[in-house]
């Protein structure tokens, strides 16, 4: 039985395969702690070299006394199975999820076992480095500084999870308490799923403060198969259930498409709680919106439009971080507002 072992779900990866091992072999913890290490990686149906450059580095770091064990499917069936699939035949305690695609810095493995050793319960992030340098800022320098409460409280922004799956590391038993990734094939945001589940199941979240991960951008990633569509369902939903029922009333900040669009798709109960939207819009405020809809053929709801000043609390925001220079984020400390009680994000 391992004590970590690297969970790598792979689909074609023979361009990516080479740089990932000998960043898992360069790993201090393989040099310095006697721990034993096992990789675990699921051949989710890949038609290229894949097959046969795994077999190279079984033979490398079984040499080297790293465990290394594979399966394979013939037909792919999405990352969520996936990544079951390697966890299926994998033995550690302790699990560290790696995508083909990416690297982990030398301190990767060590720094985040320490950091699991100490909370069982937890989701273990960190920090990245994305490549190409300079591709998607705003969601690095998102990622890269939320604090630990935002880590739990800024789960419902296009981003996704708060600490990103190509980070994640965690106790064997937080898998399995969850219960596993849903298997239903590309096009679903499994770890947002698992993400919510964990929380939903009293999990807790950890960042290790510095970059461990060079995480890759490029148009064969798998995070494109997913509709932002079908994420902004499945938060929408979770607002729905773990948010809203919890107000008597509600703000609507953006008056725009975003915020109209979010009143829209309330339910009956929501949707009646909505007194207003704010804005800073001066040709929006002091209108009246009416929003119809065309299947009912009836106007489901008037709203005013107030300025963000004269907008009681709570607040759902719909408004993207960092697009204005700072100024909505000024605006919005302005107010003296607690995240998770008196607004929440959904962007």
């Amino acid at each position: 039985m391992a004590d970590i072992s690297i969970i790598i779900p792979v689909l074609n990866g023979e361009e990516w395969i080479d740089n990932c091992m000998s960043s898992i072999a360069e790993q201090t913890v393989l040099k310095t702690a006697d721990l034993k290490i096992e990789i675990a990686v699921y051949n989710d149906g890949s038609s290229d070299k894949t097959r046969e450059l795994l077999q190279k580095w079984e033979g490398r770091f079984k040499a080297q006394g790293v465990g290394f064990v594979t399966s394979s499917g013939k037909i792919s069936k999405g990352v969520g199975a996936a990544k079951n699939g390697a966890i299926k035949i994998s033995t550690g305690k302790y699990l560290c999820f790696q995508d083909i695609d990416d690297i982990m810095l030398s301190e990767r493995i060590e720094l985040q076992w320490k950091a699991a050793t100490s909370r069982p319960n937890s989701i273990i992030g960190s920090k990245i480095y994305r490549v190409p340098e300079g591709s998607t800022p705003r969601y690095v320098q998102w990622a890269n500084n939320l604090n630990s409460q935002q880590l739990r409280k800024q789960i419902y922004t296009s981003n996704g999870p708060t600490l990103l799956m190509p980070t994640w590391f965690c106790h064997r038993n937080v898998y399995e308490k969850v219960g596993g990734f849903v298997e239903t094939g590309y096009g679903t945001p499994e770890d947002l799923i698992f993400f919510y589940a964990h929380l939903d199941a009293g999990g807790d979240l950890y960042r290790v403060e510095k970059e461990l991960v060079v995480y890759a951008y490029h148009e064969r990633a798998a995070t494109f198969s997913v509709k932002r569509e079908n994420i902004r369902n499945i938060q929408l939903e979770r607002l729905q259930k773990c948010i809203l029922p919890h107000w008597t009333y509600f703000t609507v900040w953006n008056a725009g498409k975003a915020g109209r669009r979010l009143v829209r798709s309330l339910n009956s109960e929501n949707l009646n709680k909505v007194v207003a939207f704010c804005d800073v819009d001066k040709n929006k405020i002091g209108q009246c919106v009416e929003l119809y809809c065309p299947t009912e053929r009836k106007v489901l709801i008037k709203l005013p439009v107030i300025h963000f000043t004269d907008a009681r609390p709570p607040l759902v925001i719909c408004f993207k971080l960092d697009m204005t220079n700072g100024v909505f984020e000024r605006n919005l400390q302005s107010l003296n507002l607690i995240e998770g009680i008196d607004y929440v994000l959904f962007s």
